[in-house]
């Protein structure tokens, strides 16, 4: 495994030293093999498309199925070149709009939630640290991989500009131990993921489905009082991105339980239909299901439990 991982890394390294206009060569070669050889997860991105946009034509399906295709090649090969892409470059090629609202937030010594999606390429997110001042420290939530030679390579490439990576399962105390030391903290999440069944607390209708929604990050805000800002990201031109952040609330705890999640999906939504070629509809967002949730599982005291007795039709 170890001889795979140097392997990996190295094959890496070397790609990302190519200019992104040969990378991007390479993309249109991949999408090749990708969409039209392998058909990688075309039913479920299908299925995803056509059950979000019921109102459209099976003709715009197909569009932006392809188009999805080719913007989720050049996804892969920026995040190659972010191995090695200078400073100077990443901040050229990811101008973050509003970035002095942020500032703001730190010098008034008030920490920042950034709520994001797979939208556009969520992975040069990670070089935030070059626009904010150097007082903070700035973060994303990730799973850590099984595999620690490859969770390592993982946490090389995200944290090279000088973010950390916040392992989800300790997210709280980490932060924690930033507000101890008086540091303030920027921490991204990308929260349009699909729950894990235990830590279902609330749906909510986004993309025509009834969704079942992380709810953990709000929590985070409230508790302790961080401003909450929408990372709101497009893409001019093919390796060049702008991201805006949209002010949502400087008081977490005055907002009623799941209102900073509703207004995240409501604007991630937005930015979804204005180009939904840049969102990940690969993933199987809706396969859990509020049906089989109630089937199986019941809330007690705020917390998910598996039914003593479940419903048998789940069986």
């Amino acid at each position: 495994m170890k001889i795979i991982y140097h392997l990996i890394h190295f094959l890496w390294y070397a790609l990302s030293l190519l200019p992104l206009r040969v990378l991007y060569w390479l993309s249109d070669v991949l999408f090749v093999f990708i969409y039209h050889v392998f058909g990688y997860r075309r039913s479920v991105v299908r299925m995803n498309i056509v059950t979000s946009f019921p109102e459209r034509e099976p003709e715009e399906h197909r569009a932006i199925e392809r188009r999805f295709y080719r913007w989720f090649c050049d996804y892969l090969v920026e995040t190659l070149k972010l191995m090695t892409i200078s400073p100077e470059q990443m901040k050229r090629r990811l101008v973050f709009r509003g970035a002095e609202l942020i500032n703001q937030c730190l010098a008034e010594g008030q920490s920042c939630a950034i709520y994001l999606g797979h939208y556009c390429n969520w992975e040069w997110v990670t070089s935030l640290p070059l626009w904010v001042t150097e007082k903070a420290q700035c973060g994303q939530i990730y799973h850590p991989l099984e595999n620690k030679d490859f969770d390592r390579l993982q946490l090389k490439v995200r944290q090279r500009l000088g973010a950390v990576c916040i392992p989800m399962e300790s997210s709280l105390r980490h932060i924690l131990e930033y507000k101890q030391q008086g540091r303030p903290v920027v921490v991204g999440y990308i929260a349009d993921q699909a729950p894990f069944w235990w830590n279902i607390h609330h749906w909510c209708q986004f993309l025509h489905h009834d969704t079942a929604v992380l709810s953990g990050s709000e929590r985070i805000a409230a508790k302790l009082n961080q401003a909450v800002f929408y990372l709101d990201i497009t893409r001019p031109r093919r390796g060049y991105y702008e991201a805006e952040f949209i002010p949502i609330t400087r008081e977490p705890k005055e907002q009623a339980e799941f209102q900073i999640t509703d207004t995240y999906f409501r604007l991630l939504e937005r930015s979804i239909r204005r180009n939904p070629e840049y969102w990940l509809w690969s993933h199987d967002r809706w396969k859990r299901t509020r049906e089989r949730f109630n089937r199986r599982f019941e809330v007690v005291d705020g917390k998910v439990h598996e039914k003593a007795t479940p419903d048998p039709l789940e069986y």
